[in-house]
């Protein structure tokens, strides 16, 4: 049920985000979302992709430093106020949110959220009956 998130550790240098996004087209691996959270020095860009295995693999052999992480993916309407009723059911949790970010898919009218918190179990049980859809791996990496 969780979704396979890539992480980069990049130098903030002119054209390293440009590097990754060429090892990827090359492998013909396509990126679903991504976030660069960043300060003076380096960025972390994180990303969705359709392969996550594989982009692991390529990034790796090209030099990069690469890891994956678990997070959750929601779908929301698109439409102003669902992001917040699905907030406030998240905060009802007592889970600490990481981050999030998101992203409209090519194939619905819904919106994917991107949510990364530390443990997972109550998260999607509060969304689960507040009848919030989560995805699957194989929806997100589809879209």
């Amino acid at each position: 049920m969780l979704v396979k998130q890539i992480n980069v550790f990049l130098e903030n240098s002119f054209g390293r985000l440009a590097e990754v996004t060429k090892v990827l087209g090359k492998a013909n691996i396509d990126i679903r979302a991504l976030f660069v959270a960043d300060s003076t020095d380096y960025g972390i860009l994180r990303m969705i992709l359709d392969k996550p295995e594989e982009a692991v693999m390529v990034l790796t052999e090209s030099g990069f430093t690469v890891s994956m992480t678990p997070v959750l993916a929601i779908a929301i309407p698109d439409k102003a106020g669902t992001l917040d009723a699905a907030l406030t059911q998240f905060s009802e949790t007592g889970e600490s949110m990481e981050y999030i970010y998101g992203f409209v898919g090519r194939k619905s009218d819904e919106a994917v959220m991107v949510i990364r918190v530390q443990n997972f179990d109550p998260v999607i049980k509060k969304f689960e009956e507040a009848g919030i859809r989560i995805l699957s791996p194989e929806e997100v990496y589809g879209i």
